[in-house]
């Protein structure tokens, strides 16, 4: 790992930029301006693992989710894809701390409860439809290391949509999703990564005073 003495030795001009955009992440996000440098150590990590060109490609996102760079894996691609907020193939820093502030636990229920919506909607149509919710429960399974047989895993859909469509049109909107977490929370269970909290504490050498303090940076 870089020393923040290396990291940071920058034009003054260039460091000032740095900070700004660090600082505007902060006052956008959950993080402090700490929180931001210890992940700003982390996605240099990723961002290095096969490409070094300063943005996390597919192949590293599946790596360090899911220790492989190839393997099809729905979740993860749609994961990617969520990040990806530019849609233009790689993820930025940006990107990667305004998206992990998703699975921050002090992030609002409602956001959490959006972006497990917009994970299931894998043909972005606004709805969660029946092949889709199938696909993702075939996915959820296999990362699991569990296997149903075809009858389980439609009994399961069935199940689902039985109770979350209250329109009956076949699909699930977004006002139906919230009723159905509302009834069983656990599904938004992986929107809160605990750890996320005690990010300065796996990256201590960018735990550091700026100029900016964080008290400063509410809007």
């Amino acid at each position: 790992m870089k020393s923040i003495t290396s990291c940071f030795c920058l034009s003054k001009a260039k460091q000032a930029s740095g900070f700004d955009n660090h600082a505007v992440l902060a006052s956008e996000t959950a993080f402090n301006m700490n929180e931001v440098e210890a992940l700003h150590s982390l996605f240099e990590q990723l961002s290095s693992s096969i490409i070094d060109d300063g943005r996390i490609h597919k192949e590293e996102f599946l790596l360090a989710l899911f220790n492989c760079s190839s393997t099809k894996n729905i979740l993860a691609e749609r994961l990617f894809t969520l990040f990806d907020l530019k849609k233009n193939g790689v993820i930025e820093f940006g990107e990667f701390v305004r998206t992990l502030n998703i699975f921050h636990p002090d992030t609002p229920q409602e956001d959490k409860i959006a972006f497990a919506f917009n994970l299931y909607n894998l043909r972005h149509t606004g709805y969660i439809e029946r092949e889709e919710l199938k696909d993702m429960v075939l996915a959820t399974l296999r990362e699991s290391e569990l296997s149903l047989s075809e009858d389980d895993v439609e009994a399961i859909v069935d199940k689902t949509l039985q109770e979350a469509d209250l329109n009956g049109d076949g699909k699930i909107d977004l006002e139906e999703w919230k009723h159905l977490v509302a009834k069983y929370p656990s599904l938004t269970k992986n929107m809160t990564l605990p750890h996320l909290r005690e990010i300065t504490l796996a990256f201590p050498n960018f735990v550091m005073e700026t100029e900016v303090v964080d008290s400063e940076l509410v809007c």
